[in-house]
C-alpha cells in the first residue's frame, strides 16, 4: 500500500483524533506505528535471554495453546530441551560444560567435534557464548599457523645455509696411482 501525501500529511497531525480520513473513510496508517511494530517483529525474533548463555542452534520458546476435550483453550509455552554437556575442544586442549538443546549435540556430533562445530556454523546461531568460544578457537589457531609458519621458515634457513656451507667447502684432490675416489679433507 502507497502512502500518498495527504495521508502523510493527516498522520502527522496533531489535531487527528480519528484513525480513519474524514473524506474516504480510509484507514491512516501512523508512521510511528510502523517503526514501533517493526521492533515489536525484531523482540519477537530475538532469542531468549538463556539461549544466550550456551548452544541452542536457534531454538527458542514456542508458544500455544492446551486444548483439552472441553475445547477450553490455556495458553502454554514449550521450552527448548536443554542439556548440561561437558565436551572437549581439541584446539584448547581442554573441557568446557555448556548448555545445549539436543539438536546441537547430535549436529555437533556430526560435524565431528565441538570445533568443527563452532567454526563451521552460522554466527546467528551460535549465541554470545557460541561466539565467544569461536573467538578464542580462532585465536589460538592463528597463534598455531604463526608459530609453524615461524618453524617452517627457521627449517628452509637452516636447510639453506648448510646447503650453501656444503657447496662452497673447499675440495683437495689429490692425484694417487690408486683408482681410490679422491675424499676431501
Amino acid at each position: 500500500m502507497l502512502l500518498d501525501s495527504t495521508v502523510l500529511s493527516l498522520a502527522l497531525s496533531p489535531q487527528l483524533t480519528s484513525p480513519f480520513d474524514q473524506k474516504t473513510h480510509s484507514p491512516i496508517i501512523n508512521i510511528t506505528m510502523l517503526s514501533s511494530t517493526s521492533s515489536i517483529v525484531q523482540l519477537a525474533k530475538a532469542p531468549f535471554k538463556r539461549a544466550q548463555r550456551g548452544l541452542f542452534g536457534g531454538k527458542q520458546i514456542q508458544f500455544g495453546n492446551n486444548v483439552p476435550f472441553s475445547k477450553t483453550k490455556t495458553r502454554r509455552t514449550w521450552l527448548p530441551n536443554v542439556q548440561t554437556k561437558r565436551l572437549f575442544s581439541e584446539t584448547l586442549n581442554d573441557w568446557i560444560r555448556l548448555n545445549m538443546t539436543t539438536s546441537v549435540i547430535r549436529t555437533v556430533d556430526k560435524k565431528g567435534g565441538l570445533d568443527r562445530y563452532l567454526l563451521e556454523t552460522r554466527p546467528d546461531l551460535l549465541g554470545e557464548k557460541g561466539l565467544e568460544l569461536r573467538g578464542k578457537i580462532v585465536e589460538v589457531l592463528k597463534i598455531k599457523q604463526a608459530k609453524k609458519s615461524l618453524e617452517n621458515a627457521h627449517k628452509l634457513n637452516i636447510t639453506n645455509t648448510t646447503t650453501l656451507n656444503s657447496s662452497t667447502a673447499p675440495v683437495n684432490i689429490t692425484s694417487s696411482a690408486s683408482s681410490s675416489p679422491a675424499v676431501p679433507l
